[in-house]
């Protein structure tokens, strides 16, 4: 038996890539009022890439500092009643240090629950303010220090 011989199969031409040509705009004839453009020397053969360039940043503008204004509500002096005047004194205060001095107490004579810090222990002055309760949690307290002030 006879074998015939397959043609070689041909490899197809490898295509060269086509250089873009770069075409130069004759310039216009300079007008007087506006300066001439300069013409860019041509690039020999070579693709022009666009660059782009990154978005401008909108930054807003700040507004001056200004120094924070307390609420009035809270800087308006309260008399505290007897039993709360026997903690914190009897002068009349803003709510703000009502409470700065409640805790000053508190911490003076180590009153804060050791396991759980958000309780407060009551001795026997804070046991008349908090309504005979023995212990409370800080955020209760707040509510019943404000049922001692006028």
């Amino acid at each position: 038996m006879a074998t015939a011989k397959k043609p070689a199969a041909k490899k197809p031409a490898a295509k060269k890539p086509v250089a873009k040509k770069v075409v130069a705009k004759k310039a216009a004839p300079a007008k007087k009022a506006a300066p001439a453009k300069k013409v860019a020397a041509k690039k020999p053969a070579a693709k022009k890439v666009a660059v782009k360039k990154p978005a401008a940043k909108k930054v807003a503008a700040k507004k001056p500092a200004t120094a924070r204004k307390p609420n009035a509500a809270f800087m308006k002096p309260v008399t505290p009643s007897a039993v709360l005047a026997a903690v914190i004194g009897a002068s009349p205060a803003p709510r703000t240090e009502v409470t700065k001095k409640v805790w000053e107490y508190i911490k003076k004579f180590k009153l804060q629950n050791p396991e759980n810090k958000r309780m407060i222990d009551a001795d026997d002055k804070l046991k008349a303010v908090f309504g005979g309760k023995k212990q409370v949690s800080m955020f209760e307290m707040t509510k019943l220090i404000s049922g001692h002030l006028k």
